[in-house]
């Protein structure tokens, strides 16, 4: 049965599956091109105390719903962390702040988004603030092929569906492929 959201912080020696999602596909002043703000995202989450274990390849992906904005590097990566899911997510929203993401228009171009992808096995109660896991996960062929990379055996907590399951089921109009000239997993 999947653990609900709610309950006591893990302990830092716990292992939990905790997948996070990045993606870009505007520069950053900062940090430069959307490849180079993914990494640098990653190393803003080991700097705060998020272990970060592996990440899949770097992806590139259209736009999704479909639109004229530029297409995205996207990827996966495993975490670990002594963070209840809002505070991690708390985190990685003021790492989105700090790369200056301003709120703006649902699917606009972004110069970095996080998600919070999986949490374990936890699963939201209907209605909670926290969607775990993330409600469009299903959906996004930018999250499942990397994700298929980092954890082939994995299975959706709520639905219970495998990740063939899943990408067998995407429209097949998302257009998402591995960045060949991007560094490989560390």
């Amino acid at each position: 049965m999947p653990a609900p959201c709610n309950g006591p912080a893990p302990e830092k020696h716990w292992y939990y599956m905790i997948f996070i999602g990045l993606g870009a596909n505007l520069p950053s002043e900062a940090h430069g091109t959307p490849l180079a703000t993914c990494e640098a995202a990653l190393d803003a989450l080991a700097a705060a105390g998020v272990k970060v274990r592996r990440r899949s390849r770097w992806y590139r992906s259209a736009p999704q719903p479909a639109s004229d904005q530029p297409w995205f590097v996207n990827g996966v990566a495993e975490v670990a962390a002594g963070l209840v899911p809002a505070d991690l997510l708390a985190l990685m929203h003021r790492i989105e702040t700090d790369f200056g993401r301003r709120p703006g228009a649902a699917n606009a171009a972004r110069v970095i988004d996080l998600d919070l992808l999986a949490y374990g096995q936890m699963v939201s109660a209907a209605g909670a603030a926290l969607r775990l896991p993330h409600p469009r996960l299903h959906e996004r062929a930018f999250v499942l092929y990397p994700l298929a990379e980092l954890a082939p055996r994995w299975r959706h907590p709520a639905t219970g569906h495998d990740l063939e399951t899943l990408i067998s089921a995407l429209d097949g109009t998302q257009r998402c492929e591995p960045m060949e000239d991007a560094p490989e997993t560390p």
